[in-house]
């Protein structure tokens, strides 16, 4: 009878085994799979000014995209859950950034909210880059993502972007919930877990394999 249940065992490991295996990885497909272009060639940055004068460019990097406006003293939550989900996991990354566009009157409410970052949370900002700019450049340059999505009388949107080292809008054309997304709602702490996280990974994995594969002579 022991012998029985040994080659039970062993016929389990040999031929259910491998279809539990290929089960798990062919249901975990979409996991690898490329993250859409929504929007190809989104505007660049130069309508706008880095608080400190450095050079911030949407080309050659991977960019967390917001549009904060008038409205910094009302962005406090929108960038501590981003900092907490999505700067602190991923801002070591080579060429990754996360950009807040914010119009010219914002400079004095800046600093409260950095001081908060880095101070409250121990955040290193070497990678939050804030822009100013006037009211008509954020929203041309909001346009030119072509989303659903809409800018409100700030000048301020609670959705971040995804944009490529290609300066294309990344998203999802297939999402559960709304079909397009075209950006995350930072004002929720489980999409940014759920969601964008996810696809933040997505676009990392792409960087890793096509460096892998040009660097293959």
């Amino acid at each position: 009878m022991k012998k029985e249940t040994q080659k039970i065992i062993v016929l389990v490991i040999m031929f259910v085994f491998p279809i539990v295996i290929y089960l798990f990885f062919a249901s975990g497909k979409n996991n690898f799979a490329k993250l859409p272009v929504l929007t190809p060639s989104v505007l660049n940055l130069k309508s706008f000014t880095h608080i400190e004068g450095q050079e911030v460019k949407l080309d050659g990097h991977i960019t967390i995209l917001c549009y904060w406006g008038s409205d910094l003293n009302f962005k406090k939550g929108d960038a501590f859950n981003l900092n907490q989900k999505i700067y602190k996991r991923f801002y070591q990354f080579k060429d990754f950034q996360l950009v807040a566009l914010i119009t010219d009157d914002q400079e004095d409410q800046l600093k409260f909210l950095k001081e908060e970052l880095s101070n409250g949370v121990g955040t290193d900002l070497v990678n939050w880059k804030f822009m100013k700019g006037s009211p008509l450049s954020i929203k041309n340059h909001f346009t030119s993502l072509k989303t659903s999505l809409s800018l409100d009388s700030k000048h301020s949107t609670p959705y971040v972007f995804i944009i490529d080292r290609k300066s294309n809008l990344r998203g999802r054309d297939d999402d559960e919930d709304i079909g397009i997304l075209f950006g995350y709602n930072a004002q929720s702490v489980a999409e940014l877990n759920n969601k964008m996280e996810d696809d933040v990974k997505v676009i990392l994995a792409e960087y890793r394999l096509a460096l892998k594969k040009y660097s293959v002579r």
